[in-house]
């Protein structure tokens, strides 16, 4: 027997041509400090001071190695001192001790279904991926579908047992918009005038906006203008239509291209030129694609439009409400459409325009709305506007940036009004400073604070009052529709003064006559108007069928309860006037400590209780009339006539007029 004797190599060299790799140096112990000590910090500091009363040292800080309390959305405990009654800092180390090192971001980065970051463990199988609950996966289900899929396709040859499994991933639901682009105007004409496009083509074209419409005589009709037009028109002409919009598309991108050369349009011409049995042969330059039974004989009319309001679009859907017998239009393009119906003399569309604007009034609209029915001499829209705004231009248009797009004639108007709404004198006040300043900043997208809009003014030269100004002048009859006299609150009156929009002999005039009625016992003797003119307005809305509301209105040391009670669930309310005394509960102790009580035992009032609301699809007032009482502090002479009404849906508009008589 021959023995072999091995080589002696030593243990630390590795053997000539092995295919092993090198041991790793060792990690030093400067680079494994700082993840044990991050390690270890969470459970020394749970365990918490030792028996010698020492902190534990932390690690020392270095531009690596930094101890931060928060450390991302994993929020793990850094700090190794004692946490005592810490409690969120307990929380944040108990959480890094259970939860494992790696993030849920982590591991599923880790573990993804990837084969070229993975190893397979058994070269004799096929790949498996690995599936955890923690992360998606492919579907058993879809994964059997698409082995069964590929069993069945014989031409497919089967993949070898190492290869890498193909797996089928689930499929995504494809996201599809409603509009997957904005129709063009030739579009929606052709939505609306399909039923007709499909029976027969158009024998009358249309030239307006720089666009040709295609349209049929038999709906022309309900248009003045366009039936003056066709019953003028010249002899009709012969033209050719496509048979559908993917012809059109077609032949006009070969023929207008640029693209192309010579010899390839003269292939595509040969190959799209077809043979029809009773017509001559056509090309792309009299097109392929047409039909001889869509060969017509069509009008060409003419129409100058000089409108910024009518649009292509609006020209369209007006066009278009012609082949309908209802009116088809949208809240967004109703005054466009309109300004088409008016100037086409289409007085079904006119009256069917009119009838949504009346129908989907609200702020936002409003003021377009307006604007439109004034130019295009609607009546009925006009009225409805002016109804809106005035129960609504202070609780609502007054917040939002709607409110620059008000005219300046309505809103003179509203505030000459005698069905005005607004909570009191100074809640009007705002709301014109508001629409001055939006329509002096029409780049702003929303509406500032009112006390931004308090510090603009306030910031403006102080040598004059801004209606004194040039640019303030244009204004000043809308501040005197205002009843000045009406706001009786200092701070209502500080916030006046700091704005410096009145002049100084303005304000002067208010304050004296604040000071007389204070000492003749409310007796406004400086007042030389009618009743609206002088009266002082506060009101309330009910938006909601609760029991009774009240709102407290003070002037000139007298104090009254303005009040609404529900007398059955039909809604019947009942409206009336009650004089408070100084020890009354409904007043409030700032008023009982600091605001003036008169002394007299009766006041003389004149005084109107206007009620409004939407009730059978019409704005509906009622009102007491100018009515005199003596309010005195006893019981039977506290509280005016009660004013009664049935009926009534929410939200009421309740506004009371007062007024003091010199006596």
């Amino acid at each position: 027997m021959t023995t072999v004797e091995w080589p002696v190599l030593p243990l630390n060299r590795t053997p000539p041509g092995s295919y092993f790799p090198a041991i790793p140096p060792p990690t030093p112990p400067a680079a494994r400090s700082y993840p044990q000590a991050v390690r270890n910090a969470p459970i020394t500091a749970l365990m918490g001071i030792v028996v010698d009363g020492r902190q534990p040292a932390r690690h020392p800080e270095t531009v690596r190695c930094r101890v931060r309390k928060q450390v991302g959305s994993t929020n793990r405990w850094r700090l190794p001192q004692s946490l005592g009654s810490d409690l969120l800092g307990t929380s944040q180390a108990v959480k890094a001790i259970k939860e494992p090192a790696w993030s849920d971001s982590v591991r599923s980065i880790m573990t993804g279904e990837s084969a070229c970051t993975s190893v397979n463990p058994d070269p004799d199988k096929a790949y498996k991926f690995q599936m955890e609950e923690s992360r998606p996966f492919s579907s058993p289900r879809l994964l059997r579908k698409a082995a069964l899929s590929r069993s069945s396709s014989p031409s497919i040859p089967s993949p070898p047992r190492t290869a890498p499994a193909q797996m089928v991933s689930p499929r995504l639901a494809i996201h599809k918009p409603l509009t997957p682009h904005h129709p063009t105007p030739a579009q929606v004409l052709h939505y609306h005038s399909k039923h007709i496009f499909d029976v027969a083509g158009p024998d009358v074209v249309l030239h307006c906006l720089s666009t040709s419409w295609e349209l049929h005589k038999p709906f022309l009709q309900k248009s003045k203008v366009l039936s003056e037009l066709l019953y003028k028109a010249e002899n009709p002409k012969q033209q050719h239509f496509y048979r559908d919009r993917t012809a059109e598309t077609l032949d006009r991108y070969i023929r207008d291209s640029d693209i192309y050369s010579n010899e390839y349009q003269e292939i595509s011409q040969r190959l799209n030129t077809v043979t029809i049995s009773d017509g001559p042969r056509k090309g792309l330059s009299d097109p392929a694609h047409t039909s001889i039974q869509r060969t017509r004989n069509v009008t060409a009319i003419k129409l100058k439009i000089k409108d910024a309001n009518v649009t292509k679009e609006a020209l369209a859907i007006a066009l278009g409400n012609l082949y309908h017998d209802d009116t088809r239009v949208d809240e967004e393009d109703v005054a466009g459409v309109m300004a088409a119906a008016y100037h086409m003399q289409c007085p079904g569309l006119l009256n069917g325009c009119s009838q949504i604007m009346i129908d989907t009034v609200k702020a936002s609209n409003v003021c377009t709305y307006m604007k439109a029915a004034i130019q295009y001499e609607q009546s009925s829209v006009i009225t409805t506007c002016e109804r809106w705004l005035e129960l609504n231009l202070v609780p609502q248009l007054s917040l939002q940036i709607h409110l620059r797009e008000l005219p300046m004639e309505v809103m003179t108007k509203l505030l000459k009004s005698t069905r005005l709404f607004t909570y009191n004198e100074y809640s009007l006040y705002k709301t014109l400073c508001n629409w001055i300043f939006l329509r002096r900043h029409p780049e702003l997208k929303l509406m500032p604070s009112h006390s931004s809009i308090i510090t603009y003014f306030n910031s403006l030269p102080k040598h004059s009052a801004f209606l004194e100004r040039e640019e303030g002048q244009v204004y000043s009859g809308l501040f005197l529709s205002l009843k000045l006299h009406g706001i009786t609150d200092t701070s209502h009156l500080d916030d006046i003064q700091q704005m410096n929009i009145l002049p100084y002999q303005w304000l002067l005039r208010v304050l004296t006559q604040h000071y007389h009625s204070l000492q003749a016992g409310g007796d406004m003797r400086l007042l030389q108007y009618n009743f609206y003119s002088g009266s002082v307005r506060a009101g309330f809305i009910m938006e909601q069928d609760l029991p009774f509301y009240c709102e407290v209105m003070s002037i000139h040391g007298f104090h009254f309860e303005l009040k609404a009670v529900r007398l059955d669930a039909e809604g019947t309310y009942t409206f009336y006037i009650q004089r408070l005394k100084p020890s009354d509960p409904v007043l409030s102790f700032r008023a009982c400590e600091r605001h003036t009580f008169s002394l007299r035992q009766d006041r003389d009032v004149r005084y109107d209780i206007k009620v409004q609301c939407f009730l059978d699809g019409q704005y509906q007032c009622w009102s007491t009339g100018v009515q005199a009482h003596g309010f005195g502090l006893d019981g039977k002479t506290s509280q005016s006539k009660p004013f009664t009404l049935s009926n009534l849906r929410c939200p009421v508009y309740a506004t009371f007029h007062m007024v003091f008589p010199p006596t």
